[in-house]
């Protein structure tokens, strides 16, 4: 297809880098030609780094970039951005402000030799392609933010890259017109052939443009795998806020699960009651060794939830001491209420939980933060995941 990427790279990064403090992003990234990577994690994590290093805008302390077999970085070698068929597109379009639309586009083609007459023409094809067929002779000053946007996603593609960074480039769009331009980008990218690592905080991104997941946390890679296995089975409770799902990592005993260290103590009846063992088989399941490290993973909208308005945390912790709650309940405080779709999203403590209620349910029970509140989960809602032995400790919230 003309002006499509007419062969992706293989992308192998295997990143270091050390700044000062404490900050050390040391990850691991390798792609296929073709292939659609989605890069998520907190803010901080390294994500943009890790691109950076690989576009050739940040320097290795340690380790290599390789892209299609060529080591394009190291410590002592750093192959220039413009040589490594490697465009990096993001979350603002940086265009030139003296060009049009298409001397925009048509600038890297120019650079990379092509005649002027060649270069606007494939310009017009480009925009053409996204969306803005008549808007070749209009100055980025004259187009919208979504519009610039298609005019940077057309810059980068026509120049062919073998590998295409993408760090958040719908952040800085209102939800209809990060729509539009995500369509219009999956379609470019579904007719082309280029390896794409894309950096994004939405999982929407992820779920329809990418082949696989890769989480980044504290500078460091804590899960990845096909997008559908990475959110069915969170590592981690960011990667579980992300999927739209609850994660308490806690202890088998005595044939039940419990928090490790949470006070009160939740308890959740063993797999024999109904509780389900992700990745176990049944019979494995059912006598999982006493203090087996496992994963309890259940929907916010499964928890039931009971509001005491007169009861202190103090007295609180003393009523669950003096009569332990039944097995999937526990005593918990409200630390934050947020509007959900169709209703409030209620997040306690002691564990970190999230539980959705109706509005006019909230509204009864004269929620507020600092709220002592009942909350219940039938064993039959809740997944167990084992835990990797080489996993961290139970982690704290985010």
């Amino acid at each position: 297809m003309k002006g499509a990427p007419k062969v992706g790279a293989v992308l192998a990064a295997d990143v270091v880098v050390q700044r000062s403090g404490t900050y050390r992003l040391d990850a691991a990234l390798r792609a296929e030609p073709g292939e659609v990577v989605a890069i998520m994690g907190p803010s901080g994590a390294g994500k943009s780094t890790l691109l950076g290093a690989i576009a050739g805008v940040v320097r290795l302390s340690a380790g290599t970039v390789q892209i299609g077999g060529e080591i394009v970085a190291s410590p002592r070698r750093s192959v220039p951005p413009s040589r490594r068929g490697a465009v990096l597109l993001g979350q603002e379009p940086r265009l030139f402000p003296h060009m049009s639309a298409r001397e925009n586009v048509a600038f890297g083609l120019r650079a990379r030799g092509a005649r002027k007459e060649d270069a606007g023409s494939a310009a017009d094809d480009w925009l053409w392609r996204v969306g803005l067929p008549g808007a070749g002779d209009h100055r980025p000053s004259e187009l919208s933010g979504g519009q610039q946007q298609r005019v940077a996603v057309a810059r980068a593609l026509a120049v062919e890259p073998r590998v295409l960074l993408l760090d958040e480039p719908l952040t800085s769009l209102d939800s209809e017109t990060a729509g539009e331009i995500r369509a219009m980008i999956s379609e470019q990218l579904a007719q082309s052939r280029a390896t794409v690592i894309m950096v994004t905080h939405d999982v929407i991104d992820a779920t329809a443009m990418a082949h696989r997941l890769v989480v980044i946390e504290a500078g460091r890679v804590t899960q990845e795998g096909a997008v559908r296995d990475v959110l069915r089975s969170p590592a981690t409770r960011f990667v579980a806020s992300i999927a739209g799902v609850n994660r308490i990592e806690g202890r088998a005993a005595g044939g039940h699960w419990h928090t490790a260290d949470a006070v009160p103590r939740v308890v959740i009846a063993g797999t024999a009651s109904g509780a389900s063992a992700e990745g176990m088989a049944e019979s494995v399941a059912e006598s999982i060794a006493d203090g087996e490290r496992l994963a309890a993973v259940f929907r916010p909208g499964a928890v039931r939830l009971e509001a005491l308005p007169d009861a202190s945390w103090t007295g609180a912790l003393r009523l669950a001491a003096d009569t332990p709650p039944a097995p999937g309940e526990w005593l918990a405080r409200v630390v934050r209420l947020e509007q959900n779709l169709g209703g409030v999203r209620v997040h306690t403590a002691a564990p970190p939980v999230a539980v959705d209620i109706p509005v006019d349910e909230a509204a009864a029970l004269r929620l507020a933060t600092g709220t002592i509140v009942r909350l219940h989960v039938a064993a039959a809602d809740v997944r167990l995941q084992p835990i990797p032995a080489a996993s961290p400790p139970v982690e704290a919230a985010p």
